[in-house]
């Protein structure tokens, strides 16, 4: 889903509090919608925005929300952006 190898989402479970993925017996991972949310919204700082370890930290800590809220316009303005290059394409 977001194209990053499974080392780096165990890694990032390291290193964010807010990743905690329950396990089944066999030690498979399990994530909620929520988890899921946060994964987009490290991944969203970490790769598009440029932002390093220690300043998604302190960004979350600041207050998930707010980045939420950035991540949908971004979503948002990509979908518009693919709609427009499929429309002027067809042109």
């Amino acid at each position: 889903m977001l194209e990053v190898p499974v080392s780096t989402i165990r890694f990032w479970e390291n290193e964010f509090a807010i990743l905690k993925p329950k396990k089944n017996n066999k030690g498979n991972r399990l994530f909620t919608q929520g988890d899921l949310k946060n994964l987009k919204t490290i991944h969203f700082l970490l790769r598009e925005k440029g932002m390093t370890i220690a300043g998604v930290r302190k960004a979350l800590a600041q207050g998930i929300d707010e980045i939420d809220y950035r991540l949908e316009i971004a979503n948002s303005l990509k979908t518009i952006r693919g709609m427009l290059v499929e429309l002027k394409d067809t042109i």
